[in-house]
């Protein structure tokens, strides 16, 4: 319906002397043209914006990231107007002028891998490894191996995550939080991960929070075994891990009994058996 919409309107354009049927009552009576209900498609103040071309962002102003202190910072570049799509280098990026100084914005404290996820992101759409359509899997990275056995592949996208939430980039924080449930880890890995989720994310956070504390909650007395000093110091170091899975556990216990009352099995009753004197 569109498009042959638009091909009337096109006509109409091409040939501007072609005849237009008017409504009697029209401005051929001198009056304002009647509507009908037949608003003009393209009248002026419409809030269609023009679509953004790619080269237009390509051919902003270079700025300058420092990533990381020390003997390890690295130096980075990208185009403002890509960075500006984030609240946290809109910000930054307000403050340059055009007198010759540099767009520079120093990041000192961020892990230049998820500095560069973050990048990947802005100009693609996405980072690697990449989900694997219609599967909770994804891409192999042939340099690591299938099984996460130390939580180096789910904190690189914990490290996406929290580096998202702070440049206010919520498509990122979804997208990194979606990867970490396709990650195949240990015991120790998740360890590892549940460690850094509860350093470095709000309390209030329940998007990842809330999985490793159910992860914990229905796995804790098969993989406590495998890391079980790991998971000790966990909870001793993090107490509100420790109260977030014991939460879970008392709940789960508590809707047990409860479906066990309303759904009593058979031989479920309390009473001691009767002994037989005969």
């Amino acid at each position: 319906m569109a498009e042959e919409f638009n091909e009337e309107v096109e006509e109409q354009q091409a040939n501007p002397g072609v005849d237009v049927e008017m409504v009697e009552g029209d401005e051929a009576e001198g009056g304002a043209p009647a509507r009908n209900g037949g608003e003009l498609p393209f009248a002026e103040g419409g809030d269609v914006e023009p679509r953004t071309q790619f080269i237009s962002y390509l051919t902003s102003p270079v700025v300058t990231l420092l990533v990381g202190n020390g003997e390890s910072e690295t130096i980075l570049t990208a185009h403002q107007a890509l960075l500006t799509q984030s609240p946290f280098f809109a910000d930054a990026c307000a403050a340059f002028t055009d007198d010759g100084s540099p767009r520079q914005v120093d990041l000192a404290s961020e892990e230049l891998d998820a500095v560069g996820c973050f990048l990947e992101y802005l100009y693609t759409g996405d980072y690697f490894p990449k989900k694997l359509p219609g599967q909770r899997l994804l891409e192999q990275d042939p340099s690591l191996p299938a099984v996460d056995e130390t939580g180096e592949q789910l904190l690189k996208h914990a490290r996406v995550y929290t580096i998202a939430e702070k440049f206010g980039m919520d498509k990122l924080k979804t997208l990194a939080s979606s990867k970490i449930h396709c990650v195949n880890s240990t015991a120790k890995g998740e360890i590892t991960y549940a460690r850094y989720i509860y350093q470095y994310t709000s309390k209030d956070d329940t998007t990842v929070r809330a999985p490793v504390a159910n992860f914990w909650a229905t796995r804790s007395h098969t993989l406590r075994a495998e890391a079980e000093e790991e998971f000790r110091a966990l909870c001793l170091e993090f107490p509100q891990f420790g109260y977030d899975v014991l939460t879970r556990v008392l709940d789960e216990k508590l809707k047990r009994e409860r479906n066990e009352k309303l759904h009593p099995g058979p031989g479920s009753g309390r009473k001691r058996a009767r002994h037989s004197n005969v």
